[in-house]
């Protein structure tokens, strides 16, 4: 046979494929009709692996077996998503426990942040709730998270990611083990200043004090001057330190924001190496809120450790349309080699699409959890 003749026959079978897809597609919505009215789940990880341990069986060699698993994966896995979508237009999917709200309660709010006065959470808490807002700090970012977990706050300022540096970790592990929920963000620019005594001039100066990330992102501005770097927990810290000290040797970076609170002169502004670093702040709250114009989700979850086991719960939101934006990852405690992954994607949570993408999630991930609609 040619070429030519070879691909006509493969168009046959094509065809023939398409149409027993569509057979089976329209079985397995009478499939969802039956578990609508009985009230069965559409998940039935058993029953799916007999299937597929049934087709391999049918096969004739190892590589038709392996294909014709990923084949049946997949068709199985939109036979689920049809039923999910089925499920959702007949009301059967429940409601998430989540209540929308025009606007968030923010007018006599107490709220909290991590570090010292002139820390740039509290510049991000002011952007983002005013400069008459009712506000208190917090040495660790768990002392936050326990404010409002116990009532003491009603909302968290915290840093979640750097632009330059990246995600902040304990942020995300906090974020899994509290039920404290994301229902704001707040991105401000970090300009890092070089800050000192009034009167200091940069000959005076033998030691530098600021965050690890701080000297790291100001590094070049460093290398040019032979001073002892010292890390600290805060940038705010590290302000309050000179200040306290009131010593010409010493010099800080930290914000502007910072040389105004603690009376400290701005030696040199904008050190830190790349002009577009910005650092994205999460609002927290322990009710279980969003706003009606929110646009992002915010979840986590664990999957199986199991071949294939992410790519299947990211197709829950290639099927519903649904745009992820941010895919990141952190090993779970006492178990070696597994990984909870969090997930940033576009939508709403009174969104139908988001609905049936989460319903999925949730039926096939382990331990999936809604971190907020913001």
């Amino acid at each position: 046979m040619d070429l030519l003749e070879l691909r006509q026959q493969i168009d046959v079978i094509d065809s023939q494929i398409v149409d027993l897809y569509e057979k089976r597609m329209d079985v397995s919505r009478q499939v969802a009709e039956y578990k609508i009215s009985t009230g069965k789940k559409v998940f039935d990880k058993q029953r799916e692996a007999e299937k597929l341990a049934k087709v391999k069986s049918l096969t004739h060699n190892e590589f038709n077996s392996h294909g014709v698993e990923e084949l049946f994966e997949q068709i199985m896995s939109m036979s689920r998503k049809l039923q999910y979508r089925l499920l959702a237009e007949n009301g059967s999917l429940g409601k998430l426990p989540f209540i929308g709200v025009d606007e968030l309660e923010t007018e006599q709010a107490r709220v909290v942040f991590q570090g010292a006065e002139g820390a740039y959470s509290q510049a991000a808490m002011m952007q983002y709730f005013g400069d008459k807002v009712h506000s208190f700090h917090v040495d660790s970012f768990r002392d936050a998270m326990s404010a409002i977990d116990e009532g003491s706050a009603d909302f968290a300022v915290l840093p979640i990611e750097n632009s330059t540096a990246g995600i902040v970790n304990e942020i995300y592990d906090l974020l899994q083990e509290y039920e404290n929920y994301i229902v704001g963000e707040q991105i401000i620019k970090i300009e890092h200043c070089l800050l000192g005594v009034p009167g200091t001039k940069l000959s005076d100066i033998r030691t530098v004090y600021s965050h690890p990330q701080s000297l790291m992102q100001s590094a070049k501005y460093l290398s040019n001057h032979d001073w002892q770097q010292i890390s600290m927990q805060n940038n705010a810290f590290a302000a309050k330190k000179v200040a306290e000290d009131n010593d010409r040797t010493q010099a800080a970076i930290a914000g502007e924001y910072a040389a105004k609170v603690y009376g400290l002169e701005v030696l040199d502004k904008g050190i830190n190496d790349s002009g577009v670093n910005s650092t994205r702040f999460i609002i927290v709250t322990n009710q279980k809120i969003f706003r009606k114009d929110a646009k992002k989700v915010s979840i986590c979850f664990e999957v199986p450790h199991e071949s294939g086991s992410l790519y299947h719960m990211l197709s829950h939101f290639i099927y519903n349309n649904l745009n992820m934006t941010k895919i990141e990852s952190r090993p779970i405690e006492d178990r070696a080699w597994e990984y909870r992954f969090f997930i940033d994607f576009e939508g709403n949570l009174a969104d139908s699409a988001v609905k049936n993408a989460l319903r999925g999630l949730r039926d096939e991930a382990r331990n999936m959890k809604i971190l907020g609609n913001y």
